[in-house]
């Protein structure tokens, strides 16, 4: 078996040829100076979707199912305020069950075009039906079709039977809007801590770190 091919650590040449771009995004020091995290993770967002190729509100979401064995898998941020950050997708899917066994999460940011993450702990609350319904209607109709012909997460027999019970929702749908199923609903991620990292040379990263005070925040500068 062929061993696997790793990148090595840079060398001081790789470092200085890599990180030059990096550098001029990561070197404002008033980041350090922001009294809470929303505001200066909607600013690294705005950044992300300038510079990423694809879905810049990609997140890993991190959750423990009933047995207590963690579980991870990316989603996508559909919206964020001083409440929290929220996503959508099945209730009864794996991730559906493991946050009404244990409704808290995790969430990662990783932006590679900016060598920047964020880091996200928190309880988790459902979203109203009204935010639901708002969201579930701006999506796009196959989209919604696909929502009703989804048994998510359960064994699947074949391609043909998912493509089938598309069809079969296509159909029962065709003369009708397509209403959201009562079993799709979101979840709002309710921040209790949020780190912000940024990649720096010779792995001597800059890490800031709130933590919820009542209705403020403590923040902390952290060692690499």
């Amino acid at each position: 078996m062929n061993a696997p091919v790793i990148p090595p650590s840079p060398t001081r040449e790789e470092y200085a040829e890599q990180y030059a771009a990096a550098l001029a995004a990561n070197g404002d020091e008033t980041i350090f100076d922001r009294p809470e995290p929303i505001g200066l993770f909607l600013d690294w967002l705005a950044d992300a979707r300038a510079t990423e190729p694809n879905d810049p509100n990609a997140m890993t979401l991190a959750t423990v199912d009933a047995a207590g064995l963690p579980d991870a898998r990316i989603v996508l941020l559909k919206d964020i305020d001083e409440r929290g950050l929220s996503f959508y997708s099945n209730r009864e899917s794996a991730k559906g069950e493991a946050l009404a066994a244990h409704p808290s999460a995790a969430l990662l940011f990783h932006w590679k075009s900016l060598r920047r993450q964020v880091r996200v702990r928190g309880t988790v609350e459902p979203v109203s039906a009204a935010e639901a319904d708002a969201y579930f209607a701006s999506r796009a109709r196959e989209s919604r079709i696909g929502a009703w012909a989804s048994e998510q997460s359960r064994p699947l027999d074949s391609r043909g039977a998912l493509e089938a019970a598309v069809a079969r929702e296509t159909a029962r749908f065709a003369e009708t809007d397509v209403p959201r199923p009562e079993r799709w609903s979101g979840w709002r991620v309710i921040p209790d801590s949020v780190e912000f990292w940024r990649d720096r040379p010779f792995r001597l990263h800059d890490r800031l770190r709130f933590e919820r005070a009542g209705a403020d925040w403590t923040r902390t500068r952290l060692w690499p």
